[in-house]
């Protein structure tokens, strides 16, 4: 089941639930006013397969404007998370390479801030790369869906934008490198009802685009992050209070080469088998 947010034409956002076929029932003629709402119950995806069975509104998917999936949540990221990470930004700073060895294997995650979430792009908006940046690149991510309890109650796609040569200078320009405007997308929406086993099973895709040509396409899989969703919520849970919940990006595992830089005019699909696709344009910020 995939809950949304949604509008049609100029109406106002409102919380919505995917179908399977290609429709998007209006959860707010229930009563139901956020997507968050519904992950801070007991059962989440419990309560939404009985609002599946409402004779509620339904909209064709081909006449709504999917927007971000958060509503009020923080968006936080997890680095290093995959050997492909590390063996990348090791590359990227002789000065920093150290540092990214050590934090690979070390007890405690590497977990940073990424974007408020009013700053979070939505499907088919536009991603920014940094005009003082000379290597931008998209990292293309699973992203864990937290209530206010640490609780994992879904999943989506995330787009940690970042700026490779900022970071690789020294590892201390990390907040320049990753967290600016247009710098994180997220999307379609957010699938409940999943384990993180069955999240393991799912296929990361990323294919570039310029103009008529994919210039970069690759993939990987869930199950090659090295921690566990349950270690990497729990840390960043400690000492920290989340009111509305957090969304957790996980790490990439998919790197473009070195001579590879993103332009504006790109465009970036990003698809995990287990939840859709997430497309956005790329501009100059």
């Amino acid at each position: 089941m995939r809950l949304c947010r949604f509008k049609v034409q100029n109406e106002e956002i409102k919380p919505g639930l995917i179908t399977a076929d290609s429709f998007v029932l209006d959860l707010s003629a229930a009563g139901i006013t956020s997507c968050g709402q519904l992950l801070e119950l007991p059962a989440p995806a419990e309560a939404v397969g009985h609002l599946s069975l409402q004779n509620l509104p339904r909209v064709p998917l081909a006449q709504i404007t999917l927007c971000r999936p958060v509503d009020e949540q923080e968006v936080w990221a997890a680095g290093v998370t995959y050997q492909r990470s590390k063996a990348a930004r090791m590359e990227e700073s002789n000065f920093s390479a150290t540092a990214y060895d050590r934090v690979y294997t070390a007890e405690r995650p590497e977990l940073f801030f990424k974007s408020m979430p009013g700053k979070v792009v939505a499907p088919g908006e536009p991603v920014g790369i940094r005009r003082d940046a000379r290597w931008s690149v998209p990292e293309p991510e699973l992203a864990l869906v937290l209530n206010s309890h640490g609780i994992l109650v879904g999943f989506t796609i995330g787009n940690d934008m970042s700026s490779r040569d900022i970071e690789g200078e020294n590892l201390l320009y990390l907040p320049q490198a990753k967290i600016y405007r247009g710098s994180c997308a997220m999307g379609p929406a957010i699938l409940i009802g999943k384990s993180e086993m069955e999240a393991r099973t799912w296929t990361i895709r990323l294919e570039i685009k310029r103009g008529a040509n994919i210039v970069f396409s690759e993939e990987t899989t869930v199950d090659r992050i090295r921690r566990s969703f349950s270690e990497l919520s729990e840390y960043l849970f400690r000492s920290q209070v989340f009111p509305t919940g957090a969304v957790l990006l996980t790490g990439t595992g998919i790197v473009p080469p070195d001579s590879f830089s993103l332009q504006k005019g790109d465009a970036v699909e990003i698809e995990i088998s287990g939840i859709g696709r997430l497309c956005n344009p790329v501009t100059e910020v």
